[in-house]
């Protein structure tokens, strides 16, 4: 009897679930749960390969499993569950954040934050990477580029954690008619209307797009709504998550943290690294929308949820190199925590600029320190791996 099982609610494989992975690549590399009713891919070449099939594997119905089976309504916006057409169009209005001119602005603002969260605490011997810095510095970046008020971006930060929490073993609880909202913006987005400034909401609310339908218009106000939960949302607990894996890691490994205290050039490649080895999005869902799709034989039928293991293939040995290994001078960065093809995740390089600076930073002030995992607490999540807390005792 085979022994094999995976879910990514199970919270004892979640703690470690890499040797899971490594079994399923080995073993099942197309994997159905029957418990749950899923398939999984957990090697790299099948991983990046169903990524690249936006048509057969589609993300209309979301990309977190739990959203894919319930088969939610979506309103119109949530551009990370579209297809082309209707994506792409969504898609190039958003990226009028991403710009490179908006990045040089937005790395001196970053700096600066990142300075005034830590500075405190030098001379003090604990600092915390998600209390003191990864819970705040994400929403403060978003809310930079698109404009939300300081005072608002608490809440808007505790919604995105809350509406992606599940019970521990369970699966997200998902409103089949009401999963994505956009009401915390009503108020600021009707105050933007008569106030425009330099941020992304006044430019959505100016531009004119062709639709899908050809129709030459402006954003309706549930569009822009739904568009600014998406990236408040996304922005925010991922990236977050980075911070946690950033102390943990770098902290089990001293003699490549010292590394790059010695030569920051480094940074960026270790940050690329620690994307690789520790996911924050350890994987993400599709739909098989036309017809059966076929892996290594199996076919999974029409109308299947898939799970495409993220965090397993940044682990194939067929494609990295001593994968299981930690490795800031690795060339290879073609991970795919970001995903690939036509959902490449629009946010990458912010994510990149946040944990490229703040590490920076806290190398500058804080050279060498050790994790106290003792009083580490895990975020339980399903959808995102990572910690609420990663203190660290300062040497």
């Amino acid at each position: 009897m085979n022994d094999l099982y995976y879910d990514p609610w199970d919270v004892e494989i979640d703690l470690d679930p890499y040797p899971t992975y490594q079994r399923l690549r080995d073993e099942q590399p197309v994997y159905y749960n029957d418990r749950h009713d899923f398939w999984g891919l957990s090697r790299f070449a099948d991983v990046d390969s169903a990524l690249r099939n936006p048509v057969g594997l589609s993300s209309k119905k979301g990309d977190i499993l739990e959203v894919v089976k319930a088969d939610p309504i979506m309103p119109p916006g949530v551009f990370i569950n579209e297809d082309p057409p209707v994506h792409t169009i969504h898609r190039k209005l958003v990226s009028r954040m991403f710009t490179p001119k908006k990045f040089r602005e937005l790395e001196a603002k970053v700096r600066t934050f990142c300075a005034a969260c830590l500075d405190p605490l030098v001379g003090g011997d604990r600092f915390d990477f998600v209390v003191d810095l990864g819970a705040e510095l994400p929403m403060r970046t978003i809310g930079m580029l698109v404009g939300i008020p300081d005072a608002d971006q608490p809440s808007v930060r505790a919604k995105a954690h809350a509406v992606l929490r599940n019970k521990p073993g369970e699966p997200l609880p998902v409103k089949k008619d009401h999963y994505f909202d956009g009401d915390m913006f009503t108020d600021y987005v009707a105050w933007r209307k008569k106030n425009p400034s330099d941020d992304l909401i006044t430019e959505l609310l100016a531009i004119e797009f062709v639709d899908e339908t050809g129709e030459t218009r402006h954003l309706r106000t549930d569009e822009l709504l739904i568009f600014l939960a998406v990236i408040a949302g996304a922005g925010v607990e991922t990236t977050g998550r980075l911070f946690g894996w950033m102390g943990k890691v770098l902290g089990e490994h001293p003699d490549q943290r010292q590394e790059l205290v010695e030569d920051p050039t480094l940074i960026g490649s270790a940050i690329e690294e620690l994307l690789r080895f520790e996911p924050p999005g350890p994987h993400v869902a599709r739909y098989c929308a036309e017809q059966d799709v076929e892996f290594h034989g199996q076919t999974i039928p029409e109308g299947s949820a898939l799970l495409l293991m993220l965090a397993s293939a940044n682990r194939d040995e067929c494609h990295f190199d001593d994968a299981n290994s930690f490795d800031i001078h690795r060339k290879s960065s073609a991970h795919l925590t970001f995903g690939k093809g036509t959902h490449f995740c629009l946010g990458a390089l912010l994510a990149r600029l946040e944990g490229r600076v703040a590490l920076e930073e806290v190398l500058k002030r804080f050279p060498k320190w050790e994790v106290d995992l003792a009083n580490a607490r895990r975020s339980r999540t399903s959808t995102v791996r990572g910690w609420d807390t990663m203190p660290a005792v300062i040497a």
